[in-house]
């Protein structure tokens, strides 16, 4: 279970979202520390893709839904904020709730196919579904800017305070993480995020006992919509530019392999797996063919060998550990002696 499994490595449940909301305090100063533009620019693209992470955990790891169409609805916030801009003049915070609300439009509809279809077939149908949307905004005319997309020329204000630097953007998108991961973990440990969970394990069950699974599953894709549009206005507004190849079907694997990685039932996975996956090519110096071929080696890694992915092969390490020292009485004996 969600959450669950980190009891025994951060002590109570909120522990997880105190440490996530004390680190994310804590790299809010790292512009401060003259961190060059490139890693400032791909720690707020890491950011921007953690926000949808964190409603694809809902998704995946509360339901145990997998879509590969979530880059489409993460489109529809960017757009919707683009076209918000372009036509009618409204700004950041107008476009915000807009462009949520129609994301979590979209994925119902997106969601409808799980009640007839599951598994690999179900996977095949969102990934579908993604495709026809860029298929819809390269074809959109004028309305959507065709296969070059639009620009967004409106700036980023917050209580009339401009947002035009990379700084500022970077601490605004680290907030909306910080509010992504409240709302995450207010799912999972609510009366609905339990119902979640009974769907998961167990679909004839779950039913049998009174629970709409229907319902549940088209409510978790509505609510992993409406992380989805928030990320594209966060995207929209950093970028300036969109156009419908960003939300084809690579930019869905991708994200789908970033809750792998980092882990879709801990609080921390969708964080880490942003994180690392952002990251990863930076580090090694890697281009864009040899990233894939690393992404796609650390996918085979994770599900063969870490199949709760990053975080959750580190906390039942860590476990492990802590359970050998409290079962070997001499491996205590040093720290006993001293605290005495």
């Amino acid at each position: 279970m969600m959450f669950h499994e980190t009891t025994n490595v951060l002590g109570r449940p909120s522990a997880a979202l105190g440490a996530i909301l004390v680190l994310v305090a804590v790299l809010a100063f790292v512009p401060e520390a003259g961190v060059s533009s490139r890693i400032i620019s791909l720690a707020i693209t890491a950011a921007i893709n953690v926000v949808v992470l964190y409603g694809l955990s809902v998704l995946f790891g509360q339901t145990g839904i997998l879509s590969l169409g979530h880059a489409a609805l993460v489109g529809v916030g960017a757009y919707t904020a683009a076209i918000l801009a372009r036509d009618f003049g409204i700004g950041f915070w107008g476009a915000l709730p807009i462009a949520a609300v129609l994301s979590g439009l979209l994925a119902i509809v997106v969601g409808f196919p799980s009640l007839r279809v599951s598994g690999h077939h179900f996977v095949i149908l969102t990934f579908a579904l993604g495709q026809l949307f860029t298929i819809f905004l390269t074809n959109g005319g004028a309305f959507t800017g065709g296969a070059t997309g639009l620009d967004l020329q409106l700036p980023t204000s917050v209580l009339g305070l401009p947002l035009d630097s990379l700084a500022a953007f970077y601490r605004l998108s680290l907030l909306f993480v910080a509010l992504a991961a409240v709302a995450a973990w207010g799912v999972a440990n609510s009366r609905y995020g339990r119902t979640l969970r009974a769907v998961r394990e167990n679909e004839k069950l779950a039913g049998s006992i009174g629970i709409s699974v229907g319902r549940q599953k088209v409510g978790a894709f509505a609510v992993s919509g409406l992380f989805a549009g928030v990320s594209g206005v966060l995207m929209a507004y950093f970028l300036r530019h969109i156009a419908p190849n960003q939300f084809a079907s690579f930019p869905s694997i991708y994200l789908a392999l970033m809750l792998m990685i980092g882990g879709a039932r801990l609080l921390f996975g969708p964080l880490a797996g942003g994180i690392l996956v952002s990251f990863l090519p930076e580090i090694f110096n890697l281009d864009p063919v040899e990233s894939r071929i690393l992404y796609g080696v650390c996918l085979i890694a994770v599900i063969l060998l870490l199949p709760q992915g990053v975080v959750g092969g580190l906390a039942e390490l860590w476990q492990r550990l802590t359970a050998t020292r409290h079962a070997n009485p001499a491996a205590v004996a040093p720290h006993t002696i001293s605290e005495a």
